[in-house]
């Protein structure tokens, strides 16, 4: 007894046979997945850390080093170039892929015919695969007998190394990026778009707002948490970069330092000199930012993301 009051415990009731029937088929179900991911993310994820503070040589026998590989890492300047190179590529696509995603995601979302045409036409370069599309436009870049150079030479222009000149050869394959991924970002922006109640539209046309007011006003703010994923995803996507990058540009090319990302240097060092202890350092490097910029992101979505 405190203050007057007894205190009275409820006996926890047993779990029936029906239960412990759908916790044990629950169990069996989730499972697999369950089981691949600490297979195949989890402890993969946990070596790759015990990885970085060893040197781990071709046969993967690992000698303890401490901190040795980061301290060489920050001070590698490759690394640092190559990180720049990464920067430029998801500052660049990624403002510009949103854009492009969510004017085609507007215009498929509107009254037109043949919608479902263009829609699959704008998808199909995202389920393509990448090495499929690396070759078909470094055809199209070719210096000597490709279609962009042959069109330029047709208009009495003189031909370009697109992707030999260190100037060009990063934006060229941008433009690579964004084709491949602006139809999949567009399909999650309109599945947003359409989401939104019509009644919103309706009330805003009866106060005289026009088209360009209400997608201002009404689809952007609705569409605020769609943006927002769409933006962490790419980000993410842009800072991995890798096999678009390593199937147009050669180790022999000229501009191979300067489209060099972070995740190339990565794999370089782990399979071409098999420094796997160094590359794993690399590797926790890229995780941190990541990580870190998408933290920024999701304190920062408070002030713009609308969830009502």
């Amino acid at each position: 007894m405190t203050g007057g009051k007894v205190k009275t415990t409820v006996p926890k009731k047993k779990a029936t046979s029906r239960q412990k029937k759908d916790w044990f088929a629950a169990y069996v179900f989730i499972a697999p997945v369950t089981i691949g991911l600490l297979v195949f993310y989890i402890w993969p994820f946990i070596q790759n850390v015990w990885f970085s503070f060893n040197d781990v040589n071709k046969f993967n026998v690992s000698t303890f080093v401490g901190l040795q590989n980061y301290i060489e890492m920050f001070q590698d300047k490759e690394v640092w170039r190559t990180f720049g190179n990464t920067l430029k590529y998801v500052i660049i696509t990624v403002p510009v892929g949103l854009f492009l995603s969510i004017c085609i995601a507007a215009l498929m979302n509107s009254k037109i015919k043949g919608t479902s045409i263009y829609r699959t036409l704008y998808f199909l370069p995202s389920v393509t695969m990448a090495a499929a599309v690396s070759m078909v436009w470094k055809w199209i870049y070719n210096e000597k007998m490709g279609i962009l150079n042959s069109a330029i030479r047709a208009l009495g222009g003189e031909g370009h190394g697109w992707l030999t000149d260190p100037k060009t050869a990063l934006y060229c394959i941008m433009i690579v990026g964004l084709w491949m991924t602006v139809g999949y970002n567009m399909i999650i922006l309109l599945a947003g778009m359409q989401g939104i109640s019509k009644s919103y539209y309706e009330a805003a046309a009866i106060d005289g707002a026009g088209p360009f007011a209400q997608f201002f006003k009404i689809t952007i703010p609705m569409l605020s948490p769609t943006i927002f994923f769409v933006m962490i995803t790419s980000i993410i996507s842009g800072f991995q970069v890798f096999d678009v990058i390593y199937m147009m540009v050669g180790k022999t090319n000229p501009a191979y330092e300067s489209t060099q990302t972070v995740v190339m240097l990565f794999y370089r060092k782990a399979f071409d000199y098999g420094y796997k202890g160094y590359a794993a350092a690399i590797s926790i490097f890229i995780f941190a930012i990541i990580m870190l910029i998408t933290v920024f992101q999701l304190i920062g979505q408070k002030k713009w993301v609308n969830y009502d």
